[in-house]
């Protein structure tokens, strides 16, 4: 019998094992990662109710965890301030939570429009999801058309000083 063949069916399988192994891993991995997005019809019926609610621009959608809750909403208003709308699962207002996280002074519309135009830019396209005044400059946050984000700080005429993918996951 030839041992050398037999050891290199052996790696060969091995090899074969281990990549179908990872390649399962990954897709699960992939799968939990997007879990809380809310995509298709019941994106737009979420940003529907949503909105009614609170009119504005919606930042994101993803599916809460919360008992009683479905949806969290995030919706910036006309003048700059973000609200998290809360649906339950019949798309009825369970909550409405401002963001009491920025950090800077309120943007004028001009302001938060040449910044979002200037981070969406810098990555090349996407969605904008955080912009605020920082220091004498803005910081922003940004999602890809591939779903990655970014960190795009900007100087107070809108060029870009950084860029960094944001790996907090």
């Amino acid at each position: 019998m030839n041992t050398a063949k037999l050891r290199s069916k052996r790696v060969i399988i091995a090899g074969v094992a281990v990549a179908a192994a990872l390649g399962a891993g990954g897709t699960v991995w992939a799968t939990a990662a997007s879990a809380g997005e809310v995509s298709g019809a019941d994106r737009d019926r979420a940003v529907n109710a949503a909105t009614q609610a609170v009119p504005g621009t919606v930042v994101e959608v993803e599916q809460s965890d919360d008992q009683g809750e479905a949806y969290e909403v995030e919706i910036r208003k006309a003048d700059g301030a973000e609200v998290t709308v809360v649906l339950d699962k019949d798309l009825k207002v369970v909550a409405q939570e401002a963001d009491d996280d920025a950090a800077g002074p309120a943007l004028t519309a001009e302001q938060r429009t040449s910044a979002e135009t200037a981070a969406r830019d810098a990555v090349g396209g996407g969605t904008v999801l955080d912009v605020e005044a920082s220091g004498d400059g803005y910081e922003a946050e940004v999602r890809d058309a591939a779903g990655k984000e970014w960190d795009v700080d900007l100087d107070a005429g809108f060029k870009v000083v950084t860029k960094t993918a944001d790996d907090e996951d």
